[in-house]
């Protein structure tokens, strides 16, 4: 399966979570094929103030994932698709063939280090809910995701993300009737219209861009787009993004 990894924040049962998954193999799931869930979970011994991992424990729990991928690898019993850190704990998460080796693997992987208590277990699985609806990013967990490697990439252009400029967004909508509705809210808000886009072979959706000076700052950036996304829901459209320029001072 391809591999495509994605670390991401989310909030789990009233507490942060950061969450690493492969996102790369959601194109190609099995849809013949039976499949189980495995997971093992343990309390980390040094996790920060957050519950997350520490500096002091990162090495370790490195070497604890690499064990059980290794194991996972010898049995040839499964891929290995994501981890969760919340509340001090860490849980693996992989999806089986078959789970009558799974006890296997996990005495041999964490029989490597004694000093860590654990849990572990399996279930079916076939339409692989947990990969979807736990691991996996939502809508607005992906626009996220996406829009702090925009951020990444504009400060490593030498840019402090904190000077206002003109950001770009799209939008597109089912009907040209629900954008003129859409935009007349968000010239109402103070963004000028740039372009209307025409459906075509490639998507029957009618589009628009915007823009409007704003800055493009994590959190900044977070609440505009989650907002315009709300927005653009309303009107049965689908936010498309953004992009601006580098400002440096």
């Amino acid at each position: 399966m391809q591999e495509y990894w994605e670390l991401y924040m989310k909030q789990l049962d009233g507490a942060i979570a950061s969450v690493l998954v492969n996102v790369g193999i959601s194109a190609e799931l099995p849809s013949e094929d039976k499949y189980f869930m495995g997971f093992i979970k343990f309390p980390m011994k040094l996790p920060n103030e957050r519950g997350l991992i520490s500096e002091d424990e990162e090495a370790q729990l490195s070497f604890i994932e690499d064990k059980i991928e290794m194991e996972a690898l010898r049995y040839r019993i499964g891929n290995y698709v994501g981890k969760i850190v919340s509340n001090g704990d860490m849980t693996f998460i992989y999806y089986l063939k078959h789970d009558f080796e799974w006890v296997d693997v996990v005495k041999a992987a964490m029989g490597a280090f004694p000093d860590y208590t654990y849990e572990y277990g399996s279930k079916m699985d076939a339409e692989w809910d947990i990969y979807h609806k736990l691991l996996f990013p939502t809508p607005i967990e992906w626009q996220i995701i996406q829009n702090h490697k925009v951020c990444d990439h504009l400060k490593s252009q030498g840019d402090s993300l904190h000077l206002p400029r003109a950001i770009e967004h799209k939008a597109y909508f089912e009907t040209a009737e629900k954008r003129a509705e859409f935009i007349g809210v968000i010239e109402a808000e103070g963004f000028k219209t740039k372009e209307l886009i025409d459906a075509n072979e490639n998507t029957p959706m009618v589009g628009v861009s915007f823009y409007r000076q704003d800055k493009p700052f994590y959190y900044d950036i977070d609440t505009l787009s989650l907002y315009l996304i709300d927005l653009t829901t309303r009107y049965s459209g689908a936010y498309d993004g953004w992009e601006t320029s580098v400002v440096k001072i």
